[in-house]
């Protein structure tokens, strides 16, 4: 299945920014990860703001789910998740479907 995940980072003003630097560092590691797996399809930043909006390719919502719980800011999130499927006018290959 493929979701459409917008992705808001929100770290409260009085944070240990020397911890939430390395939860950052460490979460960039994790979605390379999971970019090699073949799960974490496409990632963009939104221009100006810490945010992202993301295309994973996961067997369920249970899997996706798994997977946003375990990025390491995911505390500091604001998560908004579509579920995608082909429009009959793509004329992507197809063993790009969902």
């Amino acid at each position: 299945m493929l979701f459409q995940v917008q992705i808001a980072v929100r770290v409260p003003h009085d944070a240990d920014m020397v911890a939430i630097k390395a939860l950052s560092m460490d979460e960039i590691e994790l979605a390379k990860a999971l970019q090699r797996a073949g799960k974490w399809l496409h990632i963009w930043r939104v221009a100006g703001k810490w945010a992202n909006i993301s295309i994973f390719k996961v067997d369920d919502a249970d899997e996706l789910h798994e997977i946003l719980n375990s990025l390491p800011l995911f505390r500091y999130m604001e998560i908004e998740v579509t579920a995608l499927c082909r429009h009959p006018a793509s004329i992507e290959e197809a063993q790009q479907a969902p």
